[in-house]
């Protein structure tokens, strides 16, 4: 919890700076326009801007569940995209990856929109260890991992066997586990987790090294930037290395108070007036307190059900619940475009120059935020997809692009 505390702490003295001018010049080579018209009610003068996260929430909330654990798919999906709970469940390690059994509606924010979307997590897998059997194992199958990531959860790299001891060849770690996922699942993986054990000295610096090296855009570690970030500015994206911090279950069976101290200062986050990103891990979400680095299910539920209750639909729907990839890809994208807006009376003409998009990148989405009064209306162009909410709030405009 201290860590966690001390490490947060460095959110208050800095943030990030814009991509080298070299970065800016190669990718202008290789970038396209897109366009769309605004049609007014009024000659109010607009104003337009890309907002700082997707559907102009105030904060994004990344969580990761490391491992490949199956209790990520017997509670936590369940419990976030609706759906039944498993049961009491124990694995092949005589420890209850289940939950409690009952059936869930899901938690919720809005796209603002007028759409409820589920609370994703991202799952940080080890591609050695995923199986069909038997059928009490204790890690995933690739079905269910298919599952959640249709579903919009993320999967990130963390090693092909989970290795740190001496002798471990960190490269083939990082690159196995990236052919392994491709030819299991049809995607390539652009995030690192540096997986924890004993190992050499400093042995995280080699896997950071070797991932950076090797396709990924960024590393979570033990060390590093974060785990708050703010985003009301252009960040430095490239080749970031992040400081993990966890959300675990004490010792404490009998009330909440541990995750009461998390949302306290999860709450003391959000409360900053500008928007921010905030990043945390797990391990397994079931009975049991896996390996004592987990969140037993009960905490689980409470934990999430909070947030949802605060900050989702039911709440004030200021978050935008989201996996670091998607999160990452959303800035990445949002500092690199160029809008260019020309107003004549009602009618509005926008143009976006997009950058050429890495092929690994899952999400290719854009928010705009809108300063006017007047309801308004889009006439659409090509190769997007727009939502829009002109007839009822008049701020957003939602834009996906068309792979």
């Amino acid at each position: 919890m201290l860590k966690r505390i001390l490490l947060i702490g460095i959110f208050f003295f800095g943030c990030f700076t814009c991509f080298s001018n070299e970065v800016a010049e190669k990718d202008s080579l290789k970038s396209k326009t897109i366009s769309f018209k605004i049609k007014l009610k009024s000659e109010e003068k607009i104003k337009i801007k890309a907002a700082p996260l997707k559907y102009n929430k105030h904060f994004a909330y990344s969580f990761t569940l490391d491992d490949g654990y199956r209790s990520a798919y017997l509670t936590a999906f369940p419990l976030l995209n609706g759906g039944k709970i498993s049961n009491s469940d124990k694995n092949e390690w005589k420890i209850d990856q289940g939950g409690d059994g009952t059936i869930s509606k899901g938690l919720f924010y809005s796209d603002g929109f007028g759409n409820k979307i589920p609370f994703k997590l991202a799952l940080a897998i080890n591609g050695g260890s995923i199986r069909d059997l038997p059928a009490n194992r204790g890690h995933l199958s690739w079905p269910e991992i298919k599952e959640m990531y249709n579903a919009g959860w993320d999967i990130l790299n963390h090693g092909f066997h989970h290795a740190t001891k001496h002798g471990t060849n960190y490269l083939t770690e990082a690159t196995e586990n990236t052919t392994s996922i491709k030819q299991n699942l049809g995607f390539t993986m652009s995030h690192f987790v540096v997986p924890g054990g004993e190992g050499d000295e400093k042995y995280y610096l080699e896997y950071e090294k070797d991932a950076l090296n090797n396709g990924h855009f960024s590393v979570a570690s033990y060390y590093g930037v974060g785990p708050v970030f703010k985003v009301d500015s252009k960040m430095d994206l490239d080749k970031m290395i992040t400081a993990r911090t966890f959300v675990q279950s004490s010792k404490d069976t009998t009330s909440f108070k541990i995750m009461d101290r998390y949302l306290k200062t999860l709450d003391s986050i959000v409360k900053q007036p500008n928007p921010i990103w905030f990043n945390e891990f797990t391990h397994g979400t079931g009975n049991t307190n896996l390996w004592n680095l987990s969140m037993r299910f009960p905490d689980f539920k409470y934990y999430m059900t909070a947030l949802a209750d605060k900050y989702g639909v039911k709440g004030n729907d200021s978050v935008w619940m989201a996996p670091w990839q998607e999160v990452y890809e959303y800035i990445w994208l949002r500092d690199r475009i160029k809008i260019d807006y020309k107003q004549k009376g009602k009618d509005v003409e926008v143009k976006i120059v997009i950058p050429e998009i890495p092929e690994a990148f899952r999400y290719r989405e854009i928010t705009l935020a809108l300063e006017t009064s007047s309801k308004f209306e889009i006439e659409s162009g090509k190769d997007l997809i727009i939502k829009d909410d002109g007839k009822t709030n008049h701020k957003l405009i939602h834009l996906k692009l068309k792979q």
